[in-house]
């Protein structure tokens, strides 16, 4: 009591946020009464058997944390009021949070997408090469509008980035990428540009730079027409490139180096996917899949 007390007044807590923490007390109350203890004798041993508890009771991973928050919270206050002589939360680590699966977009969805922009109009072809480069190079939308004409070298077949930190890699860049920037450059910048200068290579009708945000309503706006119903963002074309490199074989540290992954680990995330597509291809077409 003398600690959700300590949480109303000294820290101003909101009451909700009090009668949580009371909640969660109140489990670690009873679940040490059953061992006969009291919180100020509790050991790492019993906090480790009673996170063990709430997973079995099928709790989240973030609400397991969220309660060792609170228990830390009071250990801290024990300590320091000379109530408890040793913090059992000190080295006991909660659940790790499994990371959501990137969303990603079938090649049916990708088709339909591409196909939005109206070409006929200079800003359509901008469009179109924008979205043709977030999905045949898999860039960040930071990187793609702080991309400068220079950037892209249609000979060689690539686009020279500047990503994360600063650091700069030289991405692939597909064939219909290349295709729709080169005819964006020659038809739809100039007219875009009316005899203006800029430095960045997808302009607005103003002659400006894009925003990442302005390119994110772009992308959202065009899902829609093309009759996807959940959200798509540019980093979802960002995430269905290096899914559909994995899906056609591609080797996992090329697909790093593609993406601009300072830790392999970021990019395994994907193989998660890929398997996934893996067992349902053998639900549906092995003989003992389970169709």
């Amino acid at each position: 009591e003398a600690f959700l007390a300590h949480l109303a007044v000294e820290r101003a807590a909101a009451p909700r946020t009090v009668a949580a923490y009371r909640r969660d007390l109140a489990a670690w109350v009873a679940h040490l009464a059953g061992a006969g203890k009291g919180p100020e004798a509790a050991t790492a041993a019993d906090l480790e058997g009673h996170l063990e508890a709430l997973h079995r009771q099928g709790l989240a991973a973030s609400s397991v944390n969220r309660r060792l928050s609170a228990l830390r919270g009071l250990y801290r206050f024990l300590v320091a009021e000379g109530l408890a002589a040793a913090d059992p939360t000190e080295r006991v680590e909660g659940p790790r949070r499994r990371r959501p699966l990137p969303d990603h977009l079938d090649l049916e969805e990708v088709g339909r997408l591409l196909s939005q922009p109206d070409t006929g109009r200079p800003e359509g072809l901008r469009d179109r090469a924008m979205l043709e480069l977030l999905y045949g190079s898999g860039l960040r939308v930071s990187e793609l509008v702080a991309l400068g004409e220079e950037a892209v070298h249609p000979e060689a077949g690539f686009v020279q980035v500047v990503g994360k930190g600063g650091k700069g890699r030289i991405v692939p860049c597909s064939e219909p990428a290349l295709a729709w920037i080169e005819r964006y450059r020659e038809e739809g910048r100039p007219r875009l540009l009316r005899g203006r200068t800029a430095r960045p290579l997808f302009v607005t009708a103003r002659g400006r730079g894009l925003s990442r945000q302005w390119v994110g309503r772009l992308v959202d706006r065009y899902a829609r027409a093309a009759g996807i119903r959940r959200r798509v963002t540019p980093h979802t074309l960002r995430h269905t490139f290096a899914t559909h490199l994995l899906e056609g074989g591609a080797d996992l540290r090329l697909v790093q180096a593609m993406l601009g992954h300072a830790d392999i680990a970021t990019t395994q995330i994907y193989t998660h996917v890929t398997r996934d597509h893996l067992r349902e291809i053998v639900e549906r077409f092995h003989p003992r899949g389970g169709r």
